[in-house]
């Protein structure tokens, strides 16, 4: 579709489950305009995927775990002083375990998982068109269609006032989905670049025809790049600049382009030295560093923050809860009304998502959940080291998914992504694509053993 990346053969795509994953294709790329038809369809293709490979989804061992962590958290709420709260916040959880094994059954090849980044990207435009829009032009919408099937809601000045959020309901939502369509487009925009030079260093000419099938995809995946990194810095979301940041260095290593390394290090210790060093050292940066970076960095932008919206506030809260009831914690969704009783302030979550976890559910769900999460990881990055098994030119795209997945992973020790739909849904098929891989490597691995 975009370029020849997107048009390698695969078996995979001969076999039956071609019109399903098609169709999960077309889900994601309106799932962030309707969220509720791309929703329908994602769903669709889990329900039939989970009818038709019922007998490989049951074989699996990160089933069963994921199977035991359903019935903690069903038996934590069972506990809740506040249970149908409890039992609600379910459907924060259980219904994306579900995605996430139908899709990792689903989804086995790297064409897959190219394909998933690339409707990432293109689905990120109108987001980030509209939210710029709403910053800088003052556009404000209100759409509804039917309800829920089209609902758009975009506040002039955007959401805090100053900072983007297109129609997330939040700057920092907005930032959390574009960390990771961000990770996403610079792991396609690399792969455009070493497929373009590679054409060139074959002698092509500039005008012919494979040139030019290249060109396309790379202005447009450039182009994505580009925006994309605009919009999260206007979120004003340090947590997104710091992850953004943490991807750019991460992929300078893994290529090592160790120039590229040292020159972002070097834009980095700037800034942080404008925010955080004694004022002589501070003041001499921040005459090259604008105010808009530093004064978000040390909170001067936002002065006099009341202690109880300070995250460590927060953070202290919540393991106190975790340590009164650590078998079963006090209930999913129970932080917010807790918090506002001791703090006299509303407030959805800790801003960390393993702490809110430990503090609603328990200690043994959360490190069950952290221990299935760490599996993924770990053997991830060992099938990334395991050349024989991955080819040269498909191991960056698996990388972009690993790296996506630890910026997820980072996202939620400082916020937490659980809350949004979209956002949690895309979470979770982006870990999907990472298990789904594994899972076929493990099998093929297990297959080569015994043949010999």
């Amino acid at each position: 579709m975009l370029g020849a990346s997107l048009n390698k053969v695969s078996d995979y795509f001969k076999s039956r489950w071609q019109s399903s994953w098609n169709y999960s294709l077309w889900g994601l790329l309106i799932f962030p305009l309707s969220p509720l038809l791309g929703a329908v369809t994602i769903g669709f293709v889990s329900l039939i995927t989970w009818l038709k490979q019922s007998r490989k989804i049951n074989r699996r061992p990160l089933n069963w775990g994921f199977a035991l962590l359903s019935i903690l958290l069903i038996v934590s709420a069972a506990f809740a002083d506040d249970k149908t709260t409890a039992f609600l916040g379910l459907f924060n959880l259980l219904p994306f375990f579900l995605l996430f094994v139908a899709h990792s059954a689903l989804i086995q090849t790297f064409v897959q998982l190219r394909q998933m980044a690339w409707v990432f990207v293109i689905g990120s435009i109108p987001v980030i068109i509209l939210g710029l829009g709403q910053l800088f032009l003052g556009w404000s919408l209100k759409l509804e269609i039917l309800w829920v099937v089209l609902d758009w809601t975009i506040a002039p000045g955007g959401n805090p006032p100053g900072r983007i959020a297109s129609f997330f309901l939040h700057a920092n939502t907005l930032a959390a989905y574009l960390t990771i369509v961000f990770i996403l487009s610079l792991g396609l925009w690399l792969e455009q670049w070493q497929l373009f030079i590679a054409y060139r260093k074959l002698g092509i000419r500039k005008n012919s025809l494979p040139n030019r099938q290249f060109l396309v995809p790379f202005i447009f995946i450039t182009v994505a790049v580009i925006t994309n990194f605009i919009a999260l810095i206007f979120t004003n979301s340090r947590n997104g600049w710091a992850i953004a940041i943490f991807a750019c260095l991460a992929y300078a290593l893994y290529q090592g382009w160790r120039i590229l390394v040292g020159g972002v290090a070097a834009i980095v210790s700037s800034v942080l030295l404008a925010a955080f060093a004694p004022s002589p050292v501070a003041q001499f940066f921040r005459q090259v560093v604008p105010a808009f970076f530093w004064a978000r960095l040390n909170d001067d932008m936002y002065p006099d923050r009341p202690v109880a919206l300070m995250r460590k506030t927060q953070w202290g809260f919540a393991w106190s809860l975790a340590q009164q009831h650590p078998w079963t914690g006090w209930g999913l969704r129970s932080f917010s009304k807790l918090y506002k009783a001791q703090m006299n302030i509303g407030l959805g979550h800790p801003h960390n998502f393993f702490l809110m976890l430990s503090a609603e559910t328990g200690f043994p769900s959360t490190l069950l959940f952290c221990a299935l999460l760490g599996w993924i990881l770990v053997m991830g990055i060992q099938l990334l080291r395991k050349s024989k098994y991955i080819n040269t030119e498909d191991r960056l795209i698996f990388f972009s998914y690993l790296l996506a997945f630890v910026g997820w992973l980072l996202l939620n020790t400082v916020d937490v992504t659980l809350f949004d739909f979209r956002l949690n849904v895309l979470s979770w098929l982006v870990l999907a694509a990472v298990c789904g891989v594994l899972h076929r490597y493990k099998e093929q691995d297990r297959l080569t053993s015994h043949s010999n």
